[in-house]
């Protein structure tokens, strides 16, 4: 699986948040306006790394690094036995939302909804398990579009939120931690991208295997989901709240694919 950011990607959404034209950063790139245009468009382009990587906060080595096709190896999930990922597809892109569960009760927790609940809800069926939580890592469309579906079938599943507009009884806290039969959920706040931005991490799993953060857009391998104005929290944010656990943690993002702790602090440009 493809990244979600190209190289030009990666640019653009530093250069926004920092509110940078694209002349400025065209400049220090080395190159001519229509030139940068087409590199942020496509992520290739003969580009002074070092320069354009200082002005904009980013690591110019990594920044070349995916340039040149970085992605993160194939991860093999089955190391988490139960835990599959899904993909909805919208017009024009595509979002993940994953389900986790208890080998023994057969216990589920959904982590986001996706654009449609047919994957979750065949996947729930085939493997004989009952959905007793929903966890949303933000609020925006995509990642709660499938939630009434989901709840038309499970009437009773509990809804965990970050959102300030959520009810009140679906309102996290800091401090909760909920066990989906040996499996613990917790949680920490990572705004930044969203408001309500929230990763849930799943540890206790079988066989040792490492803990599981399902971050929604935090970020993404070699990137970060687009904060515009609040870049500067959301960094600090991935690094309280990301990198301060284990390098081997699995990080479950989104969009893209999988990654880890680990990978994101030696390959991740706005790092």
């Amino acid at each position: 699986m493809s990244i979600e950011d190209h190289a030009g990607d990666v640019v653009a959404k530093s250069r926004f948040s920092m509110g940078l034209s694209g002349e400025e950063a065209a400049a220090a790139a080395g190159m001519a306006l229509s030139e940068f245009a087409a590199f942020e468009s496509s992520g290739q382009g003969n580009v002074n790394w070092a320069a354009l990587s200082a002005l904009l906060g980013l690591d110019a080595s990594k920044l070349e690094r995916i340039a040149k096709g970085w992605a993160p190896p194939h991860i093999d999930l089955t190391q988490w036995r139960e835990i599959r990922q899904m993909t909805s597809c919208g017009p024009k892109f595509s979002v993940h939302c994953y389900l986790v569960w208890d080998e023994v009760s057969r216990e589920a927790a959904l982590f986001d909804t996706g654009l449609d609940a047919v994957p979750v809800l065949e996947t729930l069926d085939s493997e004989g398990l009952t959905l007793k939580h929903v966890f949303i890592t933000h609020s925006h469309y995509d990642h709660i579009e499938a939630l009434p579906q989901i709840r038309g079938r499970f009437p009773k599943v509990r809804v965990h939120s970050g959102s300030k507009n959520a009810p009140p009884e679906q309102r996290i806290r800091s401090n909760d931690f909920i066990h989906l039969g040996s499996l613990r959920i917790t949680n920490r706040d990572t705004p930044g991208h969203a408001e309500d931005g929230v990763t849930y991490v799943v540890g206790n799993w079988p066989e040792d295997a490492p803990n599981a953060a399902l971050v929604g857009d935090a970020i993404f391998a070699g990137s970060i989901g687009g904060a515009r104005e609040h870049a500067i929290m959301a960094k600090k944010k991935i690094k309280e709240q990301i990198f301060s656990l284990p390098d081997e943690t699995l990080i479950c993002p989104g969009h893209g694919p999988v990654t880890t702790v680990s990978l994101e602090k030696a390959n991740n440009p706005f790092f």
